[in-house]
């Protein structure tokens, strides 16, 4: 390995990361808008933390068609988990509970799959064929997810070069989970079924940033189509990072694309550091070969200590068990991430598959300091048989789980010698990231015998593509060309009124950057005055806009009638004020002089701007401000 120190992240250039072969590529999921779920006919997007009853269930493995286990599976298996759903019978039925076979897809869900298909440029299959992926962890109480292959071999344009989009599939959401403690799991089932699609890049991306601005881009292409939910949670990306002689590590369920740099860079350094203590191991002649553990119950030898978790344990009957790791002395303090060391990989090993979550739940020789006493771990290695060059490592609870734990340990341990083990690991929120569980493989795929083949016509996928717009970094080009301000490009080009925005300008004539302005920073300023532009139905502001065009409205008008329609939609004739003619504005006008001869004003220079605010009071929308103020003036000189 070349020799290379990770920098802190703000230090970081693209030639530090190319020096240790970052690699990366994205899965992101997300929700379709659509009102019923994807395989059943319950109502989607209908949240509640009530529920009306409780199901208990336990996950078992089951064989693929090969006659093999998938590990995640097995591993899943291990925890001996206590799967609890709550469930609300307005949003769940008995198809998501696996009592009945599954209604026939969405239609028009697939149809929205396919439209974004479409726009990252994918060949769409000719026919659909529903597998089912399981999924141990309780978050489908079927024990698998079905799932379908929409489209594939598309491309997002990025930085001069193409980034490929290796597949686009059609999935069913999971459960909310309320809790995990111990062997316990809980999960809401409102969010169960509905459907989302799962995107998948190629691992393109060279920097942290670049996957970032590459997610960023997926969402805004996906809202583009108005065809998606928006919000907490209708969103997630699965982010693959490895280095040059890592393997493939997946961050999963990252909440907000902000975190993506943090996270891909303290996993990209995870693993350089790593593959740095597997060449320490080999230095020390440790290999997979030669790697040597031992474990022994040594409850007695510490039952006078005065660690707090280890006397609470024992105060329960709990047991406590020793770990030795051969020739591993200092290493469990080897930094992985930033402010971690290598005995967290352990430590989430211990919590994630022999359920002991109450932390710390280890502890090791490495820092005596934090621990037992120096003479408490003098006596345990005395009994275990260590020598000074050897790591001890505690786990404490009930006996099943804290053999579970040695094991785990051991397991663990070893991996270090190989290098990096293929994991699911979690985002957490400092921008490191933990254990999850074991990279599934294939085996956990296999075709659904409930649903037959579905025949996808290419009349369909045209009929969808003379319904979408262009792709996003298309129009973001031309607005750019048409002068529209940097700060309404990209909220435009996945506005819901893009459609609008283009007929605005080719058809109507109307003026790009100020059509743009109206349709989005002046909908913006709505929303921070607590209104509701969204509500406002399309055909409302294609007829508002269309009057602007006609000069049946004025653009002060126009944003008058978008606030009184975003409190509530009225006919386009409530709310838009009347035109009114010169000479009438002049009338107005002339009266507002004489009303205002009498007033005191202190700079003269500022009797104009009096003179136009009390106009403006009844001319507003009426009449364009320039020309209300050029009649003023003119009237003002000619009266002096």
């Amino acid at each position: 390995m070349e020799q290379f120190q990770f920098k802190p992240f703000p230090d970081m250039q693209p030639q530090d990361y190319a020096l240790v072969g970052f690699k990366s590529g994205l899965e992101i999921h997300q929700q379709l808008f659509t009102s019923k779920k994807l395989f059943c006919r319950c109502p989607a997007g209908q949240y509640s933390e009530q529920y009306d009853a409780e199901i208990l269930r336990h996950m078992r493995p089951t064989l693929s068609e090969l006659g093999e286990y998938d590990g995640t599976a097995l591993m899943e298996f291990k925890t001996k988990k206590e799967i609890v759903y709550r469930i609300q019978r307005d949003t769940v039925c008995t198809y998501e509970m696996d009592d009945t076979p599954p209604f026939q897809i969405n239609e028009e869900a697939l149809d929205s799959a396919i439209a974004i298909g479409i726009l990252y440029g994918s060949t769409i299959v000719d026919e659909l064929h529903i597998a089912r992926k399981q999924y141990l962890d309780g978050s489908i109480p079927t024990g698998f997810q079905r799932t379908a292959i929409v489209c594939v071999d598309g491309s997002i344009p990025f930085d001069g070069r193409q980034v490929r989009v290796i597949q686009l599939s059609i999935e069913e959401d999971s459960c909310r989970e309320v809790s995990d403690v111990g062997h316990n799991r809980v999960y809401r089932t409102d969010r169960l079924g509905m459907p989302l699609i799962e995107t998948v890049t190629g691992a393109d991306m060279r920097t942290p940033l670049e996957v970032a601005q590459v997610a960023e881009i997926c969402r805004r292409l996906a809202r583009s189509t108005g065809r998606v939910r928006t919000g907490i949670g209708a969103a997630r990306q699965d982010v693959n990072v490895s280095v040059t002689g890592g393997t493939r590590v997946e961050i999963k369920g990252v909440p907000r694309i902000p975190m993506i740099p943090l996270l891909t860079y303290n996993e990209a350094m995870r693993q350089w550091n790593l593959l740095n203590l597997r060449e320490e191991l080999k230095r020390r002649g440790i290999t997979p070969e030669t790697f040597q553990s031992t474990a022994e119950d040594v409850t007695k030898v510490i039952r006078k200590s005065r660690f707090l978790p280890i006397q609470n344990a024992l105060a329960a009957n709990k047991c406590v068990h020793c770990v030795v790791l051969r020739g591993y002395r200092g290493l469990l303090r080897w930094q992985t991430q930033t402010d971690t060391v290598f005995s967290k990989e352990i430590s989430d090993r211990v919590r994630v598959i022999a359920c002991l979550t109450t932390l710390p739940n280890i502890i090791h020789s490495d820092s005596p300091s934090e621990t037992l006493l120096s003479s408490e771990w003098h006596s345990v290695r005395k009994v275990v048989g260590a020598t000074e060059d050897d790591t001890l490592v505690l786990v404490w609870g009930d006996l099943p789980d804290v053999t579970t734990g040695v094991k785990e340990i051991t397991i663990r341990a070893r991996e270090a010698t190989i290098g990096i083990p293929s994991e699911t690991r979690q985002a957490l929120r400092d921008g490191t990231n933990g254990f999850e569980r074991i990279l599934p493989g294939p085996d956990r795929m296999y075709p659904d015998t409930d649903l037959p083949p579905k025949r996808i016509t290419d009349e369909r996928i045209e009929t969808i593509r003379h319904t979408l717009p262009e792709p996003i970094w298309t129009r973001e080009s031309w607005y750019r060309t048409l002068g529209v301000p940097p700060d309404c490009v990209i909220p435009l080009s996945m506005s819901r009124h893009s459609g609008l925005f283009e007929r605005s300008v080719r058809e109507w004539n109307l003026d790009g950057p100020e059509v743009a302005v109206v349709l989005v920073q002046h909908l913006k300023r709505l929303k921070r005055k607590g209104l509701h532009p969204d509500r406002i139905p399309d055909p409302f502001m294609h007829a508002l806009i269309k009057a602007w065009s006609d000069k049946r409205a004025t653009r002060e008008g126009l944003l008058l009638a978008l606030e009184a329609a975003s409190s509530g939609v009225r006919s386009l004739e409530e709310v838009l004020p009347p035109l009114c003619t010169n000479d009438h504005a002049l009338a107005v006008l002339e009266r507002t002089r004489s009303f205002a001869t009498d007033t005191v004003v202190r700079n003269p220079s500022k009797r104009l701007e009096l003179l136009m605010g009390m106009a403006m009071e009844t001319l507003r929308g009426r009449l364009p401000g320039r020309t209300i103020s050029a009649l003023l003036t003119t009237l003002l000189s000619e009266k002096s």
